[in-house]
């Protein structure tokens, strides 16, 4: 039984990846395991920001067709690395840069800047030894209105 469950899940981790690399999205990525980090957003993150990124209003912010936005601002992308349930994820730094970099592109490729550089182990290592804590939700508050003034044309 617990093979079947296996088997069915790695068919269907498997079939998530082949989807994101028939769209380009994954070439230059920094995605070197589409099928663990695909896992990784199941047992990681989903629980807390659903299956489709859309998070809760209470509770999660939602990434989908947003998360990528924090690349555009200065703070942004090193927010990414910093929010608690990132930094403090139990998994190695490189399972974690996929992770991130495959979280953007799945759930926010709309928005990722051109030339994005792919978050890297060590970048991410960097990035856990300094995790957000009770501030998350301030320093958030002023990405977002940082990521609204650009949309709206303005300087950030």
């Amino acid at each position: 039984m617990m093979l079947r469950g296996a088997l069915a899940f790695a068919a269907l981790a498997g079939i998530a990846g082949a989807g994101l690399a028939a769209q380009g999205a994954l070439q230059d990525s920094g995605v070197s395991n589409p099928a663990l980090a695909r896992q990784n957003w199941i047992l990681k993150c989903q629980g807390c920001h659903r299956p489709d990124a859309t998070g809760t209003a209470a509770t999660t912010p939602a990434m989908a067709g947003v998360v990528a936005k924090f690349l555009h601002v200065p703070g942004g992308r090193e927010y990414l690395g910093r929010v608690p349930g990132v930094a403090t994820a139990p998994i190695s730094d490189a399972e974690l840069a996929d992770l991130l970099n495959w979280t953007l592109y799945r759930f926010d490729g709309a928005h990722m800047p051109a030339g994005f550089k792919p978050y890297s182990a060590s970048e991410i290592g960097k990035l856990r030894k300094a995790p957000l804590r009770t501030e998350a939700p301030a320093v958030r508050a002023e990405l977002i209105e940082k990521i609204n003034a650009l949309a709206e044309g303005g300087d950030t």
